[in-house]
């Protein structure tokens, strides 16, 4: 499933790298897009949304 997250704390290529490893520890199969200039993340994939928002969290980001 496509899931839509508003993620603030990203400022850099290592940001993003840092949140779709993190959203990927939780499911490796999952296609993780960052669009850094607009805090966009969208992930396809099966995980529940509150699993994919705690690993992102934990990466040290927000998600609105």
């Amino acid at each position: 499933m496509d899931q839509k997250f508003q993620v603030t704390g990203m400022s850099c290529g290592h940001c993003v790298s840092a949140v779709q490893n993190a959203v990927q520890a939780v499911d490796p199969a999952a296609q993780v897009t960052v669009d850094l200039g607009t805090g966009h993340v969208d992930v396809l994939s099966s995980q529940a949304r509150q699993d994919l928002v705690a690993a992102i969290e934990n990466a040290g980001y927000k998600v609105q």
